[in-house]
C-alpha cells in the first residue's frame, strides 16, 4: 500500500493536501455523498479514556471476580465470590428468622393463633404472600373468584370454612392425584327428557333472586334430582362439595344457558393439591389466611364473573 500523500482519497495529485473544511478546520477523506463531505476527525479522547478505563476494570474483575469457566469448575477470584452460595445463605437466614413464629403453626390451635394479635401481624403478611404466590392466579388477589374459581371471601363453602377444613383441602386437593383427596363430581343429567331439562335450568336460575317456584313442576323435580347434594332450597351448606345456588358467587355461570350445559354435561373441578409444595406449617398460616379474608370482592377490583359453558372446570372450594 502506497504511502505516498498525493495518492491518498481526497488529497491533491500535485501537492498531496486535502481539502480543509473551513468550518471546522478538520481535513476531508475525499468521500463526497451528494455534497456531504466526510470530516477526518480525531477518535475523541473521552470515548478513549473510557476503552481505557473499562479494560482496566476487567482485568481486575477477572482477578478478584469469579470470572472464566474451567471445564465444570470456574476461576474464583481472590474475594471467592459465589452467587449461589449467598442465596442459599440468605434463604437459610430468612428460614431462621420464621421459625419463631411459624413454628407456632405446626400443630396449631387455631383460635388462641388468631387472638394472638402480635403474632397475626407478623404471619398474616406472610400468610398473605403464600396467596398471592399460590392461589391468587385462580381465585383472585383478594379471593373474589372468577369463571370456574370459587369465590372465597364469603360465608359459602363447599368443604367448610373453618381454618382446619381449608387446611386439609389444601392438603389433599379436590379431584386431585392425592390418594385421600377430596372427591367431587356434577353428574350430567343427559338422561332427562329436553322440556325437564329446560324447566329444571330456568328454575335453578331463578333461584338466586328468589323467584323460583317451589310448587312447579321443575321444584319436583330439583327435589327429585338436586337435593341430596345441593340441600333443601339449593342453600348448599353440606360441606360434600356441591355449591350453594342461591347466592350470586356461582362458579360456573347460573344463567339458564350455563345451567342448562351444567346439566347436560355435568362438572368436575380440579384444585391441586399443596402438601408437596409449602410445608403443613405454612398450609396452616394460609388456611387461616383464607379463612379470615373479608367479605369483600373490591379488593382486587372486580367482582365475580359468571362463567359460560366454556369455562374450564378448574378449582372449588
Amino acid at each position: 500500500m502506497s504511502t505516498d500523500p498525493k495518492t491518498l482519497p481526497g488529497a491533491d495529485p500535485h501537492t498531496g493536501n486535502r481539502e480543509i473544511d473551513p468550518v471546522t478546520g478538520y481535513d476531508t477523506t475525499g468521500h463526497d455523498w451528494g455534497g456531504i463531505k466526510e470530516l477526518n476527525t480525531p477518535f475523541p479522547k473521552v470515548a478513549l479514556v473510557a476503552l481505557v478505563l473499562t479494560v482496566i476494570y476487567s482485568v481486575i474483575a477477572w482477578i478478584l471476580l469469579p470470572a472464566w469457566p474451567l471445564g465444570r469448575e470456574y476461576t474464583r477470584g481472590i474475594l471467592g465470590l459465589d452467587q449461589q452460595e449467598m442465596a442459599e445463605r440468605r434463604l437459610r437466614d430468612l428460614v431462621a428468622l420464621r421459625e419463631d413464629w411459624l413454628g407456632r403453626f405446626e400443630n396449631p390451635d387455631f383460635t388462641a393463633l388468631s387472638e394472638d394479635a402480635d403474632l397475626m401481624a407478623i404471619a398474616m403478611p406472610a400468610a398473605d404472600r403464600l396467596y398471592q404466590d399460590n392461589c391468587s392466579a385462580c381465585h383472585g388477589r383478594a379471593g373474589s373468584g372468577g369463571p370456574g374459581y370459587p369465590v372465597l371471601h364469603d360465608t359459602y363453602w363447599l368443604w367448610g370454612g373453618a381454618p382446619e377444613d381449608i387446611a386439609m383441602t389444601l392438603q389433599v386437593g379436590i379431584n386431585a392425584a392425592h390418594p385421600d383427596t377430596r372427591w367431587a363430581q356434577m353428574p350430567a343429567f343427559d338422561w332427562m327428557e329436553d322440556d325437564e331439562l329446560s324447566k329444571l335450568s330456568d328454575y335453578v336460575a331463578a333461584m338466586p333472586s328468589g323467584e323460583a317456584d317451589p310448587d312447579s313442576e321443575a321444584s319436583t323435580l330439583f327435589a327429585e334430582n338436586c337435593v341430596a347434594c345441593h340441600s333443601e332450597g339449593g342453600a348448599g351448606g353440606l360441606m360434600n362439595g356441591a355449591p350453594s345456588l342461591v347466592d350470586d358467587a356461582v362458579i360456573y355461570g347460573q344463567d339458564t344457558e350455563s345451567v342448562m350445559a351444567t346439566l347436560r354435561n355435568g362438572r368436575q373441578g380440579v384444585m391441586p393439591y399443596w402438601s408437596e409444595r409449602v410445608s403443613d406449617a405454612e398450609i396452616n398460616a394460609l388456611s387461616l389466611y383464607v379463612s379470615r379474608l373479608p367479605d369483600d370482592g373490591a379488593a382486587d377490583g372486580a367482582e365475580t364473573v359468571q362463567a359460560s359453558d366454556e369455562s374450564p372446570a378448574e378449582a372449588t372450594q
